[in-house]
């Protein structure tokens, strides 16, 4: 039995003797070669392979537009309207001494509704020209008359066919700062047309009455102490 035991005993200190050498001599064995995964994108540990796990938690997916795409631009801002009753007459409507080379005779008036323009014709190939407004579509004529009255800051008597049209407007209203007739008006012949003033200048050089030509206050001021009834009025 005791030789048994020793038997046992020999065989166990060979074992490990032969483990322990086993072991120191695989210290000195080349190690595998690391091997990178194609994917470089993953963490370091990940790209070696085969089989490492990393100790930390994977992190987490996020899509491509919160890390990648630029920041979106503000929403551009919408732009306000502006007031046309804030905005100053263009330099080109304002009263002018141009020249004129037409075949109309001195102090005769020739209006050119495309361009929105009344001329006073002149001596020597001049004209004193101011911006007005004209006819809206519809409500645009041409043709010759002449001034057959005058009057100052006048009453407006909207004609029927007008308040028809715009049942709200008054049979009369009085000559004043509001009324639509503006400071003075030339009245052209037996027709409903007339030249004159407006409590809207911003409406110069636009077409938006009914056919008469309207003007700033202060403009047909200057030209009504300038013509007078019998006047030659070329409409173009």
């Amino acid at each position: 039995m005791r030789a048994a035991a020793l038997f046992l005993a020999g065989v166990a200190a060979v074992v490990i003797t032969t483990g322990s050498a086993v072991a120191q001599a695989g210290r000195y064995l080349a190690p595998p070669p690391i091997v990178l995964s194609p994917n470089l994108t993953d963490p370091w540990v990940m790209q070696l392979q085969p089989g490492n796990v990393p100790i930390y938690a994977a992190p987490q997916a996020r899509s491509p537009r919160a890390w990648s795409s630029p920041a979106e631009a503000p929403a551009a801002k919408v732009a306000r309207k502006v007031d046309p009753r804030s905005l100053p007459l263009a330099p080109e409507f304002l009263p002018q001494e141009v020249t004129y080379d037409g075949p109309a005779a001195p102090g005769s008036i020739v209006i050119d509704t495309v361009n929105r323009f009344l001329y006073l014709v002149g001596d020597g190939g001049t004209a004193r020209r101011y911006g007005v407004g004209v006819g809206r579509p519809g409500f645009t004529w041409a043709g010759e008359h002449r001034i057959t009255r005058k009057a100052e800051w006048p009453d407006w008597h909207p004609p029927v066919e007008m308040r028809q049209r715009q049942p709200g407007l008054p049979v009369m209203m009085p000559g004043g700062p509001k009324n639509p007739l503006g400071a003075r008006a030339m009245y052209l012949g037996s027709t409903l047309y007339r030249i004159h003033g407006t409590a809207e200048p911003w409406t110069i050089g636009h077409a938006v009455s009914s056919g008469c030509i309207r003007m700033r206050n202060e403009d047909v001021t200057d030209l009504y102490q300038r013509v007078k009834v019998g006047t030659r009025v070329i409409v173009l």
